[in-house]
């Protein structure tokens, strides 16, 4: 019970009260989705992606680990959302968003506060949580962006996409700059500050400029559909991963826990920004997050069976 009101109050209730001011905004005054997508894309999240990794501190050991288990639990969780939909019968631009829906997951905002909930601020677990987080805000802008615009772009047009975005690069630089321990001076590391806070206000305010535009033709059975695979199945295939690979103690139930989380805001930032399903990914994060209270308390409560 301590977990479902601790993610009521501090997940679900911050999130919907952004979501439901930007909806509100954009019936007020029709905001324009693009922009907010691009500032998400080339300013807010490659600034607390940095941010985050320039402040860590992560062994080579866990990198390692982590990365490993993050590849196995990926490819897995990719070939089953492929195998459901070959079954489902989808068209191209709503397989990659029902994809998108479930292998991008809530990893930063949702996940790290989670984290440091169940274990207690441990600083062994962020670092797992934090390796997560990079390699999902890494994933939306290379194989995600590729997955939207395979179908309706040449493959030197999708490239120059990916290439064009700041993560790509703000990754390497903050594990360089960390690495080498360079200093920022205090005049860069100020705004830098103000711009990664800004991140999950804009982000959030964003979906709800989309769920507010948005004509609700509901797509039931697909968002339901991703709800499952997203907070029921990929879970109980992080419990699977972690068995297979041997791994014990609090790092396979950080592991594990990671996996639990929704879906993240990258799957509607890509739907809007190339208009690919931006309905049905908007009603996958927003379900998907509220029914998450339930499953991630579920997943908490069985994490106490990892030897």
């Amino acid at each position: 019970m301590e977990y479902f009101i601790y993610i009521l109050l501090n997940n679900i209730i911050p999130l919907s009260i952004l979501i439901g001011i930007g909806a509100l905004l954009q019936i007020i005054f029709k905001l324009d989705i693009k922009t907010l997508s691009k500032l998400n894309f080339y300013l807010f999240s490659p600034a607390v992606i940095f941010k985050m990794l320039y402040e860590s501190e992560i062994s080579l050991t866990i990198l390692l680990q982590v990365l490993l288990f993050f590849f196995i639990f990926i490819v897995l969780l990719f070939l089953l959302v492929e195998l459901v939909m070959r079954i489902r019968r989808y068209k191209n631009e709503m397989r990659s968003a029902m994809r998108n829906s479930v292998i991008f997951y809530n990893s930063a905002n949702y996940a790290i506060p989670l984290n440091q909930l169940v274990f207690i601020g441990d600083a062994f677990t962020l670092s797992i949580q934090i390796i997560i987080m990079m390699m999902q805000s890494l994933l939306p802008n290379t194989y995600g962006i590729y997955s939207v615009n395979v179908h309706k772009s040449d493959l030197r047009d999708t490239l120059r996409k990916i290439l064009s975005l700041p993560v790509i690069y703000v990754i390497p630089l903050g594990f360089l700059m960390r690495g080498l321990e360079i200093p920022i001076p205090d005049s860069l590391y100020q705004p830098l500050n103000y711009v990664a806070n800004a991140f999950i206000a804009t982000a959030l305010l964003t979906l709800g400029v989309q769920l507010g535009s948005m004509k609700w033709k509901l797509k039931i059975s697909d968002v339901v559909l991703s709800n499952t695979l997203r907070l029921l199945v990929a879970p109980a295939l992080g419990f699977a991963v972690v068995w297979m690979l041997g791994i014990k103690g609090m790092m396979a139930q950080a592991l594990v826990l990671s996996c639990a989380v929704p879906t993240s805001l990258s799957s509607v930032l890509l739907a809007v920004e190339f208009d690919n399903e931006p309905e049905f990914a908007s009603q996958a994060v927003f379900s998907s997050t509220v029914f998450s209270i339930f499953t991630v308390t579920l997943v908490i409560y069985l994490l106490q069976f990892i030897p």
